[in-house]
């Protein structure tokens, strides 16, 4: 999984592609530990459409702070740097899919 830290974020992030989810956590958060697999499963099943990358919150407080990341777990999904949409707390793998996919298709992607 990728990490994305302010040294990589325009070259990892901004100059994607495809649009990036970026995954804010901390370790010792339960419920971002149990979104932990159910985004990688997405991972695989996205790959191609849209990048996953893990942000953890205490060691890249700066991008936390620039994206107003107040709660996690909190999925920022970004086209070419630009915010399309956000997804704030714990979700299953189906309702994750469902909420990426709006995002998705409402932004043209």
């Amino acid at each position: 999984m990728l990490h994305i830290t302010i040294e990589n974020f325009d070259q990892e992030v901004a100059q994607a592609e495809t649009p990036v989810i970026l995954d804010f956590y901390a370790d010792w958060c339960a419920p971002c530990q149990m979104m932990s697999p159910v985004f990688e499963s997405l991972s695989e099943e996205y790959e191609g459409k849209l990048k996953f990358a893990k942000v953890d919150t205490q060691d890249q407080e700066m991008l936390a702070i620039r994206f107003g990341v107040q709660g996690i777990p909190n999925l920022v999904i970004l086209n070419k740097g630009d915010v399309i949409g956000r997804i704030v707390g714990f979700a299953g793998e189906s309702q994750l899919r469902t909420k990426i996919d709006s995002i998705l298709d409402s932004n043209g992607n």
